[in-house]
């Protein structure tokens, strides 16, 4: 019998960012508390997104707002990396990065968990910035979405390619 296996991977749904990203927009721009404040937020490349104010708290409370949709659309908030506001000429500017991709150190950590917590007979590869988890028992590898989904890792996984 072969095996069966699973990829983990950390993937971002960027039409749901934008969506949103557009939400924000148009909070921040009907809300009472944001007049006249200059509080922007807009895409600034492929994997940022910046915001600016004229006050640290403005920015701030505009990146609560995103980060109340992006929840709302179904995303984890693992994705964002915020930075803090620093003041630039007379205004607030604050980057938040996109975190997609499982590094070579989360790859490592996460596949010595599954090797030391997991059941036996599990395998778990590295390839790239996603995981190939196998095994002979399909219960083994619902055992270890199980556990990962268990543990708080500082990204956000998706289980993909079950079969």
């Amino acid at each position: 019998m072969a095996d069966s296996s699973f990829d983990i991977v950390s993937k971002i749904d960027r039409q749901e960012v934008d969506n949103a990203l557009n939400q924000t927009v148009k909070e921040i721009g009907h809300r009472f508390d944001f007049k006249g404040t200059g509080a922007s937020i807009s895409w600034s490349g492929q994997e940022n997104i910046e915001i600016k104010a004229n006050s640290e708290e403005r920015a701030n409370a505009a990146l609560d707002v995103f980060k109340e949709k992006v929840v709302k659309r179904g995303l984890s908030l693992k994705i964002l990396d915020a930075g803090e506001p620093k003041l630039s000429g007379k205004e607030y500017r604050m980057l938040v990065s996109l975190k997609e991709g499982i590094d070579q150190e989360n790859a490592k950590k996460i596949s010595k968990m599954i090797r030391d917590e997991g059941p036996k007979g599990v395998k778990a590869q590295i390839q790239g910035e996603e995981l190939r988890v196998s095994s002979k028992k399909k219960d083994d590898l619902q055992d270890v979405i199980a556990l990962l989904k268990g543990k708080d890792l500082d990204i956000a996984l998706q289980f993909v390619n079950y079969r």
